[in-house]
């Protein structure tokens, strides 16, 4: 996370868990010269709707403009759920997902692919271990750029 990221999540976070959510991530981005600051939320294991995220946004908008976590530059606000693809970012997404199948994307090839699909088994301190037809794949998690569910269409 950013230096505002990291800020916003610190002075949040008890009023979002206060209403019953978990904040899964923080995001600030710039782009075009337009700020936009996005907090995803989630309520385990309902999920949230669009009236979530705006009880969610009213609770936070004057935490926001009394913190002011761009100094007085004006931004976009936008809380979100994280969708059904979001990435894991912290060791209980990992653990809620454990034998679900997932989708790993390395930084660069293992074993001549880029790209894992299978169950996930454990996440460990340095490895990620997942079931890839019959066989286990270890894949240290300094390697691994994302890990999010595998989410099919039919």
């Amino acid at each position: 996370m950013d230096k505002i990221s990291e800020k916003v999540f610190a002075a949040v976070e008890p009023t979002v868990t206060g209403l019953g959510y978990e904040i899964v991530d923080v995001e600030f981005t710039s782009r075009h010269g337009e700020d936009t600051l996005t907090i995803y939320i989630d309520k385990v294991p309902v999920g949230v709707s669009l009236d979530d995220c705006e009880k969610v946004s009213v609770a936070l908008d004057p935490i926001l403009d009394e913190l002011d976590p761009t100094g007085d530059k004006p931004y976009t606000f936008n809380v979100s759920s994280p969708g059904l693809d979001r990435p894991f970012k912290k060791l209980r997404d990992f653990e809620r997902n454990y034998g679900k199948e997932v989708e790993i994307k390395l930084y660069a090839p293992m074993l001549g692919k880029k790209i894992y699909e299978g169950v996930l088994l454990k996440r460990e301190e340095n490895v990620t271990i997942v079931k890839v037809g019959d066989n286990e794949v270890k894949i240290e998690n300094n390697k691994i750029a994302l890990v999010r569910p595998l989410v099919k269409f039919e």
